[in-house]
């Protein structure tokens, strides 16, 4: 689960860039003394999640707002569902509205693409991973939402795993893999887990024998994929193979077949359709 500090924080942020001072529209139309009911409802099916982060932002704009939510994180929710009710000051409730909705749709999105993608490898050593495109200071709650649709996060940023990439083995294309990596060893703590990308046979032949703790396949078509695995068998290891690019819900499928145990796809959070979600006043 989320630091609530962490997520307090963004929603602080995301309020004061709706709301700002004041709500001027609900301040000068309803009077506090004006209480309501409503209920949040889903328009299409989808994996719910943020609920949590909905209730929150009620309540910072409104303590006094009851929320009673109906639906749980990572529940299958059909169209038509009410996930939640809310009741108290009207003028708070609309106050709150957009920013609940936006990120309770946002994140009940990134989670219903995400199972989409998980239930087309199942069966298969694959798993589904996210990466660091994300919205910029939403990365956690996004990362939240990719595992609460059954994916597995990947590192959170640049500060807590190694990932050799593309662009590092170019600038020191005079060192050798092995090289590289023994320096990456050198100068992080024991457990710090060490990914190298290739995007080629050769460099993988080369990352295979390097002490790393995966090897990400960058853009290479599925018959490289499947040589990259057949590869790993002939040499005896057991280094688990990444896949990125060229991924999408049609033939991932045909990429976990291969025999690879993770693909990682950034669409699941940078390209992720928000779920329909509405606020409807009952009484």
């Amino acid at each position: 689960m989320i630091n609530p500090e962490a997520a307090d924080a963004i929603i602080r942020a995301a309020l004061k860039e709706d709301v700002g001072t004041r709500d001027i529209t609900s301040a000068i139309l309803l009077p506090q003394s004006k209480h309501i009911k409503a209920e949040l409802e889903v328009k299409e099916d989808g994996v719910l999640c943020g609920i949590a982060f909905a209730e929150r932002v009620f309540r910072m704009v409104d303590e006094t707002l009851r929320f009673l939510p109906v639906a749980k994180d990572g529940e299958w929710v059909e169209a038509g569902r009410e996930i939640a009710y809310i009741e108290g000051p009207g003028a708070s409730i609309l106050t709150a509205e957009r920013t609940a909705l936006n990120l309770l749709s946002h994140l009940s999105g990134i989670a219903t693409k995400t199972r989409a993608f998980v239930d087309k490898v199942k069966g298969t050593n694959a798993k589904i991973l996210d990466t660091r495109k994300t919205t910029p200071t939403l990365r956690v709650l996004e990362k939240y939402a990719v595992v609460t649709g059954g994916g597995v996060n990947h590192r959170q940023g640049l500060f807590d795993q190694v990932l050799i990439k593309d662009n590092h083995l170019r600038i020191l294309r005079e060192q050798s893999i092995n090289d590289i990596v023994e320096r990456v060893r050198k100068g992080t703590l024991k457990k710090t887990i060490v990914g190298i990308e290739v995007k080629n046979l050769m460099e993988l032949a080369a990352a295979l024998k390097a002490p790393v703790d995966y090897i990400l396949l960058d853009n290479m078509p599925r018959k490289s994929i499947e040589e990259a695995v057949k590869m790993r068998t002939r040499m005896g290891v057991k280094i688990p193979l990444e896949v990125s690019g060229r991924v999408n819900i049609d033939n991932v499928r045909e990429y976990a077949e291969t025999g690879i145990e993770r693909i990682s796809i950034g669409a699941l959070t940078h390209n992720a359709p928000a779920l329909d979600i509405s606020l409807d006043i009952v009484g």
